[in-house]
């Protein structure tokens, strides 16, 4: 065994894991190896507590309309302890549906509105929102690159979403859009920055194609367990792969 452990929740992964998501704790797997760190994967799904003192990493995936409207109705239960764990600053990365469901609702294609959470202040319309002005009536997709402005760093995906996400007063954005959509289609603006979450739109998954931001989030996440050792600097030594 190693010396040192992060203990992972994957947030209805049976569920929430369309487009592969689970491939980004393969991604923070590997950077931990590389510096002795193991990872006490666990899934927390419907009907199941999730202990906000318990985990240093949370990974909340995407999925299908159906999945995500039986996944909101149990993660009401969930609430107060997903706000503990983000307000305590736990790094957390949402992917689509999951990043919506922090937000206050989500609608559907077909017009339903699905409550969130609210444990973060963005919200989700759909494509046919009247109130949207541009590419009123698609699905945004795409190969999609943006640009971190306080890190300067670029990270690269593929998007394929109909929910238009509006950020809060309270949010910034994950990145600017250099090309493709984003969040949606109007305002340049790619995923959410909130505390120690980031949610984004980018399948692939993210932390494969972006290992800056794995090791990044590694290095939040080790530094609040045991915050006497210099783990950027174990990170930094490695290198930084695309799988």
């Amino acid at each position: 065994m190693a010396d040192y452990t992060i203990a992972v929740a994957h947030l209805y992964g049976d569920l929430m894991n369309t487009y592969g998501d689970y491939g980004n704790i393969i991604a923070l797997t590997y950077y931990a190896k590389q510096i002795d760190v193991d990872v006490d994967y666990q899934l927390v799904s419907l009907g199941d507590d999730f202990d906000a003192d318990k985990y240093d990493f949370v990974l909340f995936g995407g999925g299908q309309d159906y999945e995500e409207t039986i996944v909101a109705h149990d993660l009401q239960d969930k609430a107060i302890q997903v706000k503990q764990y983000i307000e305590n600053d736990g790094p957390l990365l949402a992917v689509c549906g999951g990043f919506q469901l922090l937000g206050h609702y989500m609608m559907m294609a077909d017009g339903t509105k699905v409550d969130g959470i609210g444990v973060m202040d963005h919200y989700t319309t759909n494509m046919h929102d009247p109130k949207l002005t541009v590419r009123n009536n698609e699905r945004l997709t795409g190969n999609i690159v943006i640009k971190n402005n306080e890190t300067g760093e670029e990270y690269h995906g593929f998007e394929n979403h109909q929910g238009r996400t509006f950020l809060g007063e309270s949010e910034r954005a994950l990145g600017t859009i250099v090309s493709g959509n984003g969040n949606n289609g109007m305002d340049q603006t790619e995923g959410v920055i909130y505390r120690n979450v980031y949610g984004s739109y980018f399948h692939g998954p993210i932390f494969t194609r972006n290992g800056n931001l794995a090791k990044r989030v590694l290095t939040t996440a080790l530094t609040r367990k045991y915050p006497t050792i210099d783990w950027q600097s174990k990170l930094n030594a490695i290198p930084t792969e695309t799988f």
